[in-house]
């Protein structure tokens, strides 16, 4: 499934991971830590670590504040992603974003089918591009982070992973 060009050196970015949950805290966060653990031994920088509310208004405006801020390339969230009336992380990144990645949510679901069958049905992951930076947005839930980092973004945030990847455009976001 990878290919990964050994003889491209590895480029390190800096990350800003967002929970967004009304029930998790610093210490109870298990899909934040998870994903931070792999981002890090990855070797990626997490910039910052964030815990906020499910309202949209406040989701809308963190992706904005750390999408405006240059030393951030990605934002990785997780939660919010689902069915229920709070579930609010698609309808607020939808308000903002400049474009869609499409085949992130729907690749996403693939792998999440061939892990839970017809469950994945209700993930809305959703991928996107809000001033120049990286959004990919994942369930709340451990093994979903698990899934989104180890089988989807861990290459496609790999420089060296071939034959196409995020990084490699990065420098060409804000073309007019």
């Amino acid at each position: 499934m990878t290919n990964i060009d050994a003889s491209v050196k590895f480029v390190s970015i800096n990350i800003a991971l967002l929970t967004i949950s009304d029930s998790r805290s610093e210490n109870e966060d298990r899909s934040g830590d998870l994903l931070n653990e792999r981002i890090i031994k990855f070797g990626h920088t997490v910039k910052k670590r964030l815990i906020i509310k499910e309202d949209v208004e406040l989701i809308r405006q963190t992706f904005l504040d750390l999408s405006n801020d240059p030393v951030i390339d990605v934002i990785i969230s997780t939660g919010g992603t689902g069915l229920t009336g709070r579930d609010s992380t698609p309808e607020a990144v939808a308000a903002i974003a400049d474009k869609t990645i499409d085949g992130f949510g729907e690749l996403f679901r693939q792998i999440s089918f061939n892990k839970i069958a017809t469950s994945a049905i209700q993930s809305r992951a959703i991928g996107a591009v809000v001033n120049h930076t990286y959004i990919f947005c994942l369930p709340g839930s451990p093994n979903a982070c698990k899934d989104g980092w180890d089988d989807l973004l861990q290459y496609q945030l790999d420089i060296r992973h071939r034959p196409c990847n995020f990084i490699e455009i990065m420098p060409r976001l804000n073309e007019k």
